[in-house]
């Protein structure tokens, strides 16, 4: 197929009514940062890209500027290209349209800090084994009626209840039709747990359109939020020992059109690959989330016993294992739920197959299955089944990261290195904060 003539789209956009375009990617911090352009200028920004600071790979949460060993501070210039063949107008956004991009150096190379690439990398490998990954985010938010700094639910009916969908039903309903308009796939809509929490459930698509459409459908939940006169927080902790947003992710694995994760000798019909795909995240779980629960504030979501997936394990539909098996369907998958809002989703995908790509390689198998809510288990009877409590500081997480040689050689030293610098500078900023001055600096930050 060959790519989307610019000129030509450009012009029909503009008979649409776009004025204008935005391509945005997300950070090192998992903030997402933006470029825009007149519609008349998409050509040129296709062909010649936009321009941007390589700077922004060492920005903190809250804007702060960090280093690294290859950052280059304010000397330099990056190359922003829109992805054509993703581009859509923004239903929720009038007059705009929205693409994700690639980040190249002045030269044309790749910039060794693009995280895209790096999520394009990791489907090269897995396609380079036969093998394809199908890949579907939830993603949960919370509605904030005020403006300022303190947390005010914008809905007071139940966890899970209709009274909650009825006091913003045409909100999500407006939610529900850009969405639809802009071709993204939702399973599901409905309200969550914790106060004013929602949950949107996406539909399965290659690894690198999977954090494409999260992206899209952050920007879209804001935007229908605001029109709605609320705000909406991805925050992993909106108020101390709450139940906070998890972006949990949920991933098969393909062969030819086969789910490897289905019909196979393996515990609950897994495939010998495809159980040693899981394997491979599971053994990379401390590792992964210096990356998937990258915030100081993570950790106060990874608490037991509120389904945030605190403990390293797997289990056959156990919401309190990091790694749930969705199994005995032709859509069978393995959901990893420690994950959250504040996370990169290309970083985090691409991580996902790295990880699985080493159990591939090592022909891992599962340990144990974890049968029970793990909090009720002893801590030496879960050791035993090859399980235990995740990191519980983002401090305890970069130390596994850091030790991680399938993650340091997958994302090679530059995109490693600086997603260490950045986790540790907001390590650094947080030190001696307490936990409510934790949760209000990150509240509204993601």
């Amino acid at each position: 197929m060959s790519p989307p003539d610019a000129a030509q789209l450009a012009r029909d956009l503009a008979q649409r009514g776009v004025v204008g375009v935005a391509v945005s990617y997300a950070d090192n911090s998992g903030i997402a940062r933006v470029k825009t352009v007149p519609v008349a200028r998409l050509e040129h920004a296709a062909r010649a890209g936009i321009g941007m600071s390589p700077v922004f790979d060492v920005f903190m949460f809250d804007d702060a500027i960090t280093a690294s060993p290859s950052s280059t501070g304010p000397v330099g210039d990056l190359r922003l290209f829109p992805d054509l063949e993703r581009l859509v107008v923004l239903a929720a956004q009038p007059g705009w349209a929205w693409a994700p991009l690639h980040r190249r150096a002045q030269d044309g190379r790749p910039h060794p800090v693009c995280q895209r690439a790096f999520a394009r990398r990791m489907v090269d490998r897995l396609a380079a084994r036969g093998l394809q990954a199908q890949m579907g985010f939830e993603a949960e938010w919370t509605l904030d009626a005020r403006s300022g700094a303190e947390f005010q639910p914008a809905t007071s009916g139940p966890a899970y209840g209709m009274d909650r969908l009825i006091e913003v039903s045409d909100y999500c309903r407006d939610l529900l039709a850009a969405l639809a308009a802009q071709d993204v796939e939702v399973e599901q809509l409905h309200p969550e747990y914790a106060p004013g929490q929602f949950e949107l459930s996406l539909g399965p698509t290659g690894p690198v359109a999977a954090a494409d459409r999260l992206l899209l459908v952050h920007h879209t939940v804001r935007a229908a939020t605001l029109r709605a006169g609320l705000r909406a927080s991805f925050a992993p902790a909106m108020v101390v020992g709450g139940v906070g947003n998890g972006s949990h992710l949920h991933t098969s694995l393909w062969r030819e059109r086969h789910n490897l994760m289905t019909d196979g000798a393996g515990p609950h019909g897994l495939d010998a690959e495809g159980e040693a795909f899981i394997a491979g995240v599971l053994d990379g779980l401390p590792a992964l989330l210096a990356v998937g629960a990258p915030s100081v504030a993570s950790y106060l979501r990874l608490i037991p016993q509120r389904w945030a997936g605190p403990y390293r394990g797997w289990g056959r539909e156990n919401r309190e294992t990091a790694l749930r098996l969705v199994a005995g369907t032709p859509s069978a998958n393995a959901e990893v739920k420690s994950l959250d809002g504040a996370a990169n989703p290309y970083l985090l995908v691409g991580a996902v197959l790295a990880l699985g790509l080493d159990g591939l390689a090592r022909g891992l198998r599962l340990p144990p299955e974890i049968t029970v809510d793990p909090a009720t288990v002893a801590p030496e009877e879960l050791a035993a089944a090859g399980a235990a409590r995740l990191p519980q500081t983002l401090g305890e997480a970069l130390r596994c990261f850091r030790a991680s040689e399938p993650l340091a050689e997958a994302m090679g030293p530059a995109l490693f290195g600086t997603i260490i610098a950045v986790r540790e500078a907001e390590i650094a900023h947080f030190d001696g904060a307490s936990e409510e001055e934790i949760v209000t600096a990150t509240r509204f930050r993601y």
